[in-house]
C-alpha cells in the first residue's frame, strides 16, 4: 500500500521539481550571460561541477580549475562553475560583475553559470539532486565554496572532493583520468 501511495505522489509530481529530476541531464540552467542550457549538451563529458564564490580565501582555485579544465578539455572534460553567495556573503556580486572578475583575474574559459543558492530552503534543485546522489565519497550538504563533484559522461556522480582538495592535486586528476577513460 505504501509503495502505490509513493507511486502516486511521484507521478503527480510536475517537472523541474528536484523529486521529479532523474538525471543531471534533465536540468536547464540559466548560464552567467542569462541563457538557458541544457544539460543534456554535456552528455558524453566528464563534469566537474563547483560552488564557486569571488571574495573567498580558497577563491585562488579558480587557477587550479582553470588550469585542469584546461589539460583535459581536448579529452572530452568540462568544469562548470556555479557563483554561490551562501558562505560568508563572499560572492555578493551581479552575474556581470562576477565574470568580469573571473575573466580579468583568472582567464576563466570554462561554462560558468547564473548564481545560484547551493544550501537552505532556497537550494538551487541541481544542487538538492548532486547532495542527495550517491557516490563512493560521501553524501549530504555543501560546507563551504568550491565543493567539486565529478561526473561520468552518464551523468552519474562518481565523486565528490570538500572544498581543500585542491583541484590539481593527485586524487582530483587521478579520478577525472580515469573517467575519461571509461
Amino acid at each position: 500500500m505504501i509503495a502505490v501511495i509513493a507511486l502516486l505522489i511521484s507521478i503527480s509530481l510536475p517537472m523541474g521539481t528536484p523529486e521529479a529530476e532523474t538525471s543531471f541531464f534533465d536540468f536547464t540552467i540559466t548560464n552567467i550571460r542569462g541563457q538557458e542550457v541544457s544539460m543534456e549538451e554535456f552528455k558524453g563529458k566528464v563534469i566537474m561541477v563547483v560552488n564557486t564564490a569571488s571574495l573567498c580565501g580558497f577563491t585562488k582555485q579558480y587557477i587550479d580549475l582553470q588550469e585542469l579544465y584546461d589539460m583535459y578539455r581536448e579529452q572530452g572534460f568540462v568544469i562548470l562553475g556555479f557563483p554561490s553567495n551562501d558562505f560568508g556573503n563572499q560572492e555578493p556580486g551581479t552575474d556581470d560583475e562576477i565574470l568580469e572578475f573571473c575573466e580579468t583575474n583568472f582567464n576563466i574559459s570554462f561554462p560558468m553559470f547564473s548564481k545560484v543558492e547551493v544550501t537552505g530552503e532556497q537550494q538551487h534543485p541541481l544542487f538538492v539532486f548532486l547532495t542527495a546522489t550517491e557516490n563512493r565519497d560521501f553524501t549530504g550538504g555543501i560546507n563551504w565554496n568550491f565543493e567539486k563533484f565529478l561526473l561520468d559522461g552518464e551523468g552519474r556522480l562518481q565523486h565528490r572532493f570538500r572544498t581543500r582538495e585542491s583541484p590539481l592535486s593527485e586524487p582530483v586528476r587521478d579520478a577525472v583520468a580515469r573517467l575519461l577513460q571509461e
